[in-house]
């Protein structure tokens, strides 16, 4: 497949979920997008060299996951972490308008421990398996499992303290 024709498909079918991932990782959505790019200028570089080892979603979230990690490591993002207001209503008007239907969803996830979070997005975000999640980590399935048990546990308690019903958090109405 030629490269463009291929880039336009790698973008139709993982655009849209790779910026969710990245906007829950670096809290900002333009650094999300900037993410998202830089993840497909690495991913068509490097597609010639992908091996199938793993499906090509994994693959691609991986590379998406480093990219945020690389940029949350950046002295500038370092510098300016402590100063930027994760209010999610703000973000309004940007093509990622269901996240403010969210906002309190999406607001306890973002109050998260970063590894936690990554459990999260990845499993709920990005439908992953708990197999798949434990290949991109580097982690045991078993240790995912007990990361997405803690972070459950966590938001449902972020979520009561916000005013969510109890009831209702069980049934997921």
């Amino acid at each position: 497949m030629p490269a463009n024709k291929n880039l336009e498909r790698l973008i139709d079918v993982y655009g849209d979920s790779l910026l969710r991932m990245c906007f829950l990782y670096l809290k900002d959505y333009h650094l999300a997008e900037d993410a998202v790019q830089e993840t497909f200028i690495k991913v068509i570089k490097a597609y010639d060299t992908f091996e199938h080892k793993s499906s090509e979603k994994t693959w691609i979230t991986r590379i998406a996951i480093n990219t945020c990690k690389n940029i949350m490591r950046n002295h500038w993002f370092q510098t300016i972490k402590n100063n930027m207001d994760t209010n999610i209503p703000e973000i309004c008007g940007n093509p990622i308008d269901d996240f403010c239907e969210k906002a309190s969803v999406t607001g306890a996830i973002l109050k998260l421990k970063a590894d936690d979070r990554q459990a999260v997005v990845l499993y709920y975000y990005q439908e992953m398996s708990v197999k798949e999640i434990a290949k991109i980590t580097g982690k045991t399935q078993s240790a995912v499992m007990q990361r997405l048990n803690r972070a459950r546990k966590r938001l449902k308690k972020i979520l009561m303290e916000d005013g969510y019903d109890e009831n209702r958090l069980e049934t997921g109405d």
